[in-house]
Parts: structure tokens; C-alpha cells; sequence
């Protein structure tokens, strides 16, 4: 804030003779979006007086006041507004004015956090400490407001913690000290020219490797990219006349802060974006909002190695749920009672959740805390608690486009339905509600249970590490129960009759549409990228016909949820489930478990003796066939995802790619191919084995 000075000045005679003075005091709920290393700016003044005369001087202390004599000029951004390129002779100033920042004595600072490095030459320490400052000043701090908002836009928790892992060895270089704001609105151009230009705004100053100040300096200038090679050599020929050694190795280990730049600005962007708007929002206002979150996600994907990024039409739909859910309500809105949705009729209203809990669980959907939030590979799913409910309900949202390689043949909803009015003793989630929401009504929603721990609402126990003999066995009886479920109305035969060819031609669709760069890789590490050759070799195999029932389809540990009475599981997440033979859903479940042989055998033999006769003739000889296709489809589908990137957060992905050398020996094996992986020494080494002693989920009989 800027004010005359000439009505306290003869109370307070450090203000006489300044026409003007800026007055700056930290506002006491303002959010905490911004590092810190000294919290007072008065004492990073008071150090650069000497090197740097002509920056603002602290006139007057005051509690959390503080009075700072006014600079006379005209800001950098009201001349060139971002995005405009920037005079040569202003970039050489400007790079100047960084350089000259290295001639601040250490020993003049305030002292710096316990937190810093030791060593004043370790970048790579010094880029760690900053993650971490992120970690701890911004994200933390802000988590339990915003922390659900992050989790469903696809940031995890544990976000800036993994960059600081990640972060490579970098070149030594003398710590400086650091504006690392100095964007166009804190470069003043003085009035009586001497010195042409001045920096305000100290107060995020740090001590550490001058790249960073480089770094902040090319971002948040918003340069157009064409200057960014100008603005480099500016700041090095500079840099070389004060500080020679600042510039050894710059040029690479640019690249790694002004990753960090774009990761940690994700938070206050999307927190600012949302902040903006009034009590009472238009729909202009919302687009800026969703442009200003969509444009920092994009920034931070590739540092942050999120997933994906949603696109700007589900970004709008993610914010206006939390903004209203907080308070605030759009124009045309006028309160939580007219919160926009409409009912798909395919579900009717359920007995025990009715219209009016509907359109509360969706209120609360937007305000639930990260904790509460958990995003899958096809579905964003938010446990909520609706007053006057007695039970826990989640809501479920699709995220993205649908993925190729993972058909989804049937409608969880229906199946649901199909379950839960056939009496059948499976336990999975009941479909309370289907519908759109958004006030364009465009957003589908699913309500189920929530099949977690009772009461409140905690993160439910999956069996990640195996079936216990107890859980073997409640698994076997509630496959023995789908048998009972009339798959008429859902559609029997999804793949066809013969089931195992279905199965070979759904394979070799999967293949056929992977990108370029994965079957390329996939030839080189010995698979086949020719879907005849592979097909014929499919084609070698067959299977005894059995009566088709409904399948899960995906039995994967984290689709299992031990139940808190102890006797059993819950199956969850239906999206995959088919109809067809039973016998694969069995062996596709040993497939993506770890199964240790006892188990297996348990498996078979109970499974064997309760299955309808029907249901289980030439089981012997067939089961092999079944895990011998899944591998081969995973070490495709495995592959695509090390390629892609995608879906490596989700636990039973994570696990999968992780043991991919040892899913690629065996496919190649079992295909009769020669394992290429290790022709070349380098990709070898790049492929995840499984650490030493860890359970191997994969276990093939020689003749397979």
C-alpha cells in the first residue's frame, strides 16, 4: 500500500523528507502460497545496502508493520506486458542486476533455517531443500483445504516429496544470494534514470545457486520461449564478469529448477484460481478459473509425473463442485437445494438412499478431504457421509477418455443391479443412484455404497499380499454364486460362444492399436509386433466349452476389500466384469496376485468341488491355457504403460511394471520367442526387476 507521507511524518522523523512511503504488513489469513527463507524484509534490506543502494530502504518498524520508503517509477509490466518480448539492452539490465545480486556478502544475511545445506556449493542439496520448503510451507499447510480439490484434479499427496527424490546429481556452484521473484511487475524504471532500473519486492530473497534465480527469473518474466536462449547467454556473459564459477554447468542443470519452478507454482495457481472468485461467481469468471488450473497442471505434469491431466471440461466440472460444495454458488444458482442433476431412469431411486440424499452426497463431494478421494485408473471415486444416512456412499466419476486397451463390456451400474436383486450371497457395492450433474447436466455420476471400514470413513484393507486360507475360500463361494445370476439382460456370451477366442481376438485388437513407439520397443525386446504371426501361435491352443456365467473380470488385490467382521471379502470396482467361463475369472485372479502354491491348490480344489458340473469339466487342462494368454497380454499391456506413463500411480499397475523383466522373460518363453532384452546391455538395466526376495506373482509349470 502506498500513502503520503506528510501526515505522520512529525510524529515519526525517519518518514521526513519522502514524499511518499509503502506501507506493508502481512495480512494474517492470507494463504500460504509462497517459500519463505527469512520472514523479515526489513533485515534483507538492511544487507543489501551496500551492493545494491538504490533499493527500497526500511524507514519505520512496527509490530507487523513495516514502512518502506517508495521507489519513483514505472514498472517493467506496464511498458512490455508478459508474453511480449523484452529489449536486448533490458535483457543485458536486467541480467546485470542478477549478477550484481552474488556481491551481497553471506555474512551480512540474516541467519538462514536449520533446514539449509551445510555445503554452500551443493546444488543438487540446495534444489532438495527447496522441494522440501515447498513440502512444508505450501502443501501441508494448505492440505486440509484444498488437499481433496489436489487429489481429484490427479496431484498426489506425496507429489513434491517424490520430485525431491528424484532429483539427479547437478554441478557445484557458490551460493549467492537470490531474488527469485523478479518478474515484470518488480522492475521499476526510475524516473531520473540513475540507475535506470530498480528490484522491489525482497521479501521471497533466499541464499542458494544463482541458476534458480535464472530459472524464476525465465518464468515468471513469461519471456516468449524464442528469448529464452538470449536471456541465457545475457545472464552468462554478466555472471562472468562477477561470479565466474556460477556458470559451470548451468546450461544442464537449468533445466531441472525450472522444472521445479513449474511443479511447486501448480499449488498457489489452482489455489489462487479458485480463491478468485466472489461469493457469487459468473460463468466468464469460471473459464478464467479453469483456464488458469488446466494451463498449471500442464505446466507441472511432466516435473510432478502426474498421470494425466484432465481435460478443461472436466476441470470446470471438478471446481464448480468444490467452490459450491465451500460456499460460494454461481449466478444462476441460487442454493444447495437447486444443485443441478438429473436422474438416469435405468437406476430408479433406491429404497434406502433417497432423491433428496442424492443431491446431498453430491454437495458434499466437492468439499471431501483428500483422504477421502481415491482416483483409479478409469474412475474418480469420493467417500462422503450424508446426514440421515447411516452409511457411507461413494461417488463415482469417469476421468478421461476411455482407454483402448481395456474394453469395458458391460455396465457396472447394471451388474450392480443384477447382484444386489438376484439375492445372490456376493458381496459388493449396492448402485444407489445414477445420474448427470453440472448445471449443463453433462457429468456422470454413479453412487454406490462405500465398501470400506463401518462408521467413519477410513481407507478399507486390501489383501495386497495374498488371500488368506479363509479369504481363499469365501472368494471361491461367491464365484460359485455368480452362477445363479440370469445374464440375459446383461448380455450373454460377451466374447462370443467360444469364449477362448474371444479372448485370442480381443488380444490381438489390443496389440494391433498400441502406439508406434511401444510395438517398436516390443520388436526389440522380442515380442511379436505382427498381430498374424501372433495370432497363429494363439491359434495353437484350445479349450473345453462351459456354461457361461457372470465374471468379475479383474480380481486384483486392490478390488478386494477385507471385510471388518473377518469372514471374507468384498468385490469392488465391477467395470471390467463380462459373461463367460469361469474358469478364467479363477486363474486371472492367481495372474494379478501373488498366489503361493497352497493357496493355488486350495483355489482349484474348492472351486472344483462347489462349481456346477457344467461349469468346471476339462478345468485340468484348460487353466494353463488362461494364464498363458494373460501373460502375454500383460507383458503388452505392461510395456504400453512403462512406455506411456500411464496409470503408474494405481498400486496394482505399480506392481505390475515393476517385475516387468520377469513378465517378459516368461511371455517370450511361453511364446516360443527369444528373450532380445538382454542384446542390449543399457535396456537391460532399465527394465524393473523385482527386488531381491520379493514374492513372484508368476509361477508357470515347464510345459507351459
Amino acid at each position: 500500500m502506498v500513502q503520503p507521507s506528510g501526515a505522520v511524518s512529525a510524529r515519526l522523523p525517519a518518514l521526513r523528507g519522502h514524499e511518499r512511503v509503502t506501507i506493508r504488513q502481512r495480512i494474517g489469513d492470507a494463504l500460504p502460497v509462497v517459500i519463505r527463507t527469512w520472514q523479515d524484509e526489513a533485515e534483507i534490506l538492511d544487507a543489501l545496502r551496500g551492493v545494491l543502494p538504490h533499493v527500497p530502504q526500511c524507514l519505520v518498524r512496527h509490530g507487523g508493520m513495516t514502512v518502506l520508503s517508495y521507489v519513483q517509477g514505472v514498472p517493467l509490466s506496464t511498458i512490455c506486458r508478459n508474453g511480449k518480448p523484452v529489449e536486448p539492452h533490458l535483457i543485458s539490465a536486467l541480467a546485470g542486476l542478477l549478477a550484481d545480486m552474488t556481491q551481497v556478502r553471506r555474512k551480512d544475511l540474516p541467519p538462514l533455517p536449520p533446514s539449509w545445506p551445510r555445503n554452500s556449493r551443493d546444488s543438487r542439496a540446495f534444489l532438495r531443500t527447496l522441494a522440501m520448503a515447498t513440502e512444508d510451507q505450501i502443501r501441508k499447510r494448505n492440505w486440509s483445504k484444498f488437499g481433496g480439490l489436489f487429489a481429484t484434479l490427479g496431484i498426489p499427496e506425496d507429489a513434491m516429496v517424490r520430485f525431491a527424490e528424484r532429483v539427479p546429481k547437478m554441478t557445484s556452484r557458490p551460493f549467492s544470494f537470490l531474488h527469485t521473484d523478479l518478474h515484470r511487475d518488480n522492475v521499476i524504471f526510475s524516473y531520473d534514470g540513475d540507475p535506470p532500473l530498480i528490484c522491489v519486492d525482497w521479501e521471497l530473497a533466499t541464499f542458494g545457486d544463482p541458476v534458480h534465480d535464472l530459472a524464476t527469473h525465465l518464468v515468471r518474466m513469461d519471456y516468449p520461449h524464442e528469448q529464452w536462449s538470449e536471456v541465457m547467454e545475457a545472464w552468462r556473459t554478466a555472471m562472468d564478469q562477477r561470479c565466474g564459477d556460477a556458470v559451470q554447468g548451468a546450461e544442464r542443470d537449468l533445466k531441472h529448477y525450472v522444472d521445479f519452478e513449474r511443479a511447486q507454482s501448480v499449488y498457489p495457481d489452482v489455489m489462487r484460481a479458485v480463491t478468485s472468485l466472489g461469493d457469487k461467481f459468473d460463468q466468464r469468471e469460471l473459464d478464467v478459473a479453469t483456464h488458469a488450473v488446466h494451463r498449471a497442471l500442464v505446466a507441472a505434469e511432466t516435473p510432478l509425473r502426474l498421470k494425466s491431466v484432465p481435460d478443461e471440461q472436466d476441470i470446470e466440472g471438478m471446481l464448480f463442485r468444490w467452490i459450491v460444495s465451500n460456499g460460494k454458488r454461481h449466478s444462476k444458482d441460487q442454493s444447495k437445494l437447486n444443485f443441478a442433476w438429473k436422474r438416469d431412469f435405468r437406476v430408479p431411486e433406491h429404497p434406502k438412499f433417497p432423491t433428496w440424499a442424492v443431491r446431498d452426497a453430491l454437495f458434499a463431494e466437492g468439499a471431501a478431504p483428500a483422504d477421502h478421494v481415491f482416483k483409479g485408473t478409469a474412475h474418480l471415486s469420493t467417500a462422503v457421509k450424508v446426514r440421515g444416512i447411516p452409511f457411507p456412499v461413494m461417488v463415482r466419476r469417469k476421468v478421461g477418455p476411455a482407454n483402448p486397451r481395456e474394453r469395458r463390456f458391460l455396465n457396472e451400474h447394471a451388474v450392480l443391479r443384477a447382484i444386489e436383486k438376484s439375492g445372490a450371497a456376493v458381496c459388493a457395492p449396492r448402485v444407489l443412484a445414477l445420474g448427470t450433474s453440472h448445471r449443463d447436466l453433462k457429468d456422470q455420476f454413479t453412487i454406490h455404497s462405500y465398501e470400506g471400514p463401518r462408521g467413519d470413513i477410513r481407507h478399507p484393507d486390501h489383501p495386497s499380499e495374498g488371500l488368506l486360507p479363509h479369504e481363499a475360500d469365501d472368494l471361491v463361494d461367491q464365484l460359485c454364486e455368480l452362477t445363479e445370476i440370469d445374464c440375459e439382460e446383461l448380455g450373454s456370451d460377451t466374447l462370443g460362444q467360444d469364449f477362448y477366442r474371444g479372448l485370442r481376438l480381443e488380444l490381438l485388437r489390443m496389440v494391433s492399436g498400441l502406439p508406434k513407439e511401444t510395438l517398436a520397443l516390443a520388436r526389440e525386446l522380442g515380442l511379436l509386433g505382427n498381430t498374424v504371426r501372433l495370432g497363429e501361435i494363439l491359434d495353437r491352443h484350445m479349450v473345453t466349452p462351459r456354461r457361461s456365467v457372470l465374471l468379475h473380470g479383474d480380481l486384483n488385490p486392490w478390488n478386494l476389500v477385507r471385510r471388518e467382521d473377518g469372514m471374507g471379502l468384498t468385490l469392488i470396482d465391477w467395470e471390467m466384469a463380462m459373461v463367460g467361463d469361469p474358469l478364467y475369472d479363477l486363474v486371472r485372479h492367481m495372474h494379478l496376485t501373488p498366489t503361493n502354491p497352497d493357496i493355488r491348490q486350495r483355489l482349484f480344489t474348492r472351486w472344483a468341488r462347489r462349481m456346477p458340473e457344467e461349469c468346471t469339466k476339462g478345468w485340468n487342462e484348460d487353466w494353463n491355457v488362461y494364464r498363458w494368454i494373460e501373460t502375454v497380454r500383460s507383458a503388452y499391456v505392461d510395456l504400453d504403460r512403462l512406455v506411456t506413463g500411464d496409470s503408474l500411480e494405481a498400486p496394482n499397475v505399480r506392481r505390475a511394471v515393476d517385475t516387468y523383466a520377469m513378465t517378459l522373460k516368461t511371455a517370450t518363453a511361453s511364446l516360443g520367442l527369444r528373450d532380445r532384452s538382454t542384446a542390449n546391455p543399457y535396456l537391460a538395466l532399465a527394465l524393473p526387476w523385482p527386488d531381491h526376495g520379493q514374492t513372484r506373482t508368476h509361477e508357470y509349470p515347464a510345459d507351459v
